[in-house]
């Protein structure tokens, strides 16, 4: 099945991680040959990246993974159980051809799985013994997997214009032949060549011949060490058996029901305002009119010049997103009504468990600060309005920038 090749591991974490931020949402060190596996010989990037695309697809994939997540300090978790999602872990994933997916992550404080059969999927959250099920949105009529030869593979010459392109903005690397998880593959680096913030670079990693993703990784500026990392430790390729996707959920969890979007849902409460409210609205004068709270919008915050402001429709409600500076190292306000009793609520919903985080005075405001190792985010509550700062920026200039609101 196409989708095994090219769904990467980095979008199978997203998807992982956006529904564990449901529950409560992400790159010049070459990778050399470590293992006993084979190495494949040089090529240009855009011969293996031509390759990979046009390789045959597989009936199924079997892998142990690894997940390392260093991008929240583990002084920021309260006391229980943390989330292997935020902890990192070991695991075992299977992929077959007809859209089945099993993922388990094995840590000290319990496992995690996420299962998809077909359009059916679950997700265990053992730090609160809950699970999260759903079903998929159904593909639209008359749309079905093409084979390979009919998704119109770029040709070599298109794939090296297009690189061309790409390195006027970004640092791309050549492709590096590796081993990974014992297969020959090519790892690509790619970063930015201005304003990248905290971000230093990313990397990727792929099966030689079959085009399989087997390792992504994230690093921040100056630091050698991934602060994400998903990749394969062991794989193999073949038919996976249909019993292997039919687990249920761990007995005794408490079953929350997630809902996908879909053409039932209901129209947001924007809509009212006519027929401009179905396309952007921007500037300081229009956005400031739509909002029902003062906006704030300094011509300048921390010395970045203010780019944009966009109207938001937040839950149903209006709100607002002011940025400053560009590309990554920029910085985003996002501005809210305060919901009653949520002011001063933790990242963890109050529950006691998940993220503590410190604390930060803002102008007599008492706020929560993440500090990451790529970026910052800032959230306090002043005369009702709700503002959070966003920034791959040191949690200095965020707090700073806080300030200057």
């Amino acid at each position: 099945m196409r989708f095994i090749r090219t769904a990467s591991t980095g979008r199978l974490l997203a998807t992982i991680v956006g529904l564990a931020i449901a529950i409560a949402a992400g790159t010049a060190i070459a990778v050399a040959a470590s293992g006993p596996g084979p190495v494949p010989g040089p090529q240009r990037l855009a011969s293996a990246a031509h390759k990979a695309l046009a390789a045959p697809p597989v009936t199924g994939i079997t892998a142990d993974i690894s997940f390392t997540n260093h991008l929240i300090d583990s002084s920021d978790f309260a006391g229980g159980k943390v989330d292997p999602i935020l902890q990192g872990a070991t695991g075992r994933l299977w992929l077959s051809n007809d859209h089945r997916m099993r993922l388990e992550l094995q840590s000290d404080n319990g496992d995690a799985q996420v299962v998809v059969n077909q359009r059916s999927f679950w997700v265990s959250d053992p730090s609160s013994h809950t699970v999260y099920q759903g079903t998929l949105p159904a593909d639209k009529p008359g749309a079905r997997s093409k084979p390979a030869s009919d998704h119109g593979v770029p040709t070599v010459s298109q794939l090296q214009r297009d690189l061309t392109k790409l390195r006027r903005h970004v640092n791309v690397s050549g492709a590096t032949p590796s081993d990974v998880a014992g297969q020959a593959a090519y790892t690509v680096s790619v970063s930015p060549k201005h304003d990248g913030g905290l971000l230093g670079q990313a990397q990727l990693a792929w099966d030689a011949i079959r085009g399989v993703p087997l390792r992504i990784a994230v690093y921040a500026k100056n630091n050698n060490t991934p602060v994400l990392e998903l990749k394969a430790t062991n794989i193999s390729y073949g038919t996976v058996a249909a019993s292997t996707f039919n687990v249920t959920p761990p007995a005794g969890s408490k079953i929350v029901k997630v809902s996908t979007a879909g053409k039932g849902m209901k129209a947001p409460k924007m809509a009212k305002h006519g027929a401009r409210a179905h396309h952007e609205l921007s500037g300081v004068a229009a956005v400031a009119r739509r909002l029902p709270f003062k906006l704030v919008a300094p011509s300048k915050l921390v010395g970045l010049p203010r780019k944009n402001v966009q109207l938001l429709d937040w839950g149903g409600e209006p709100a607002t997103i002011v940025s400053y500076g560009q590309n990554l190292g920029g910085i985003a306000v996002l501005e809210q009504a305060a919901r009653s009793g949520k002011a001063n609520a933790s990242a963890d919903g109050g529950n006691g468990r998940g993220l503590s985080l410190p604390t930060v005075s803002i102008n007599g405001a008492t706020g929560q600060e993440l500090d990451t190792a790529l970026g910052t985010v800032v959230r306090f509550t002043r005369g009702g309005v709700a503002y959070t700062v966003i920034g791959s920026v040191p949690s200095t200039a965020a707090d700073a920038a806080a300030r200057g609101l």
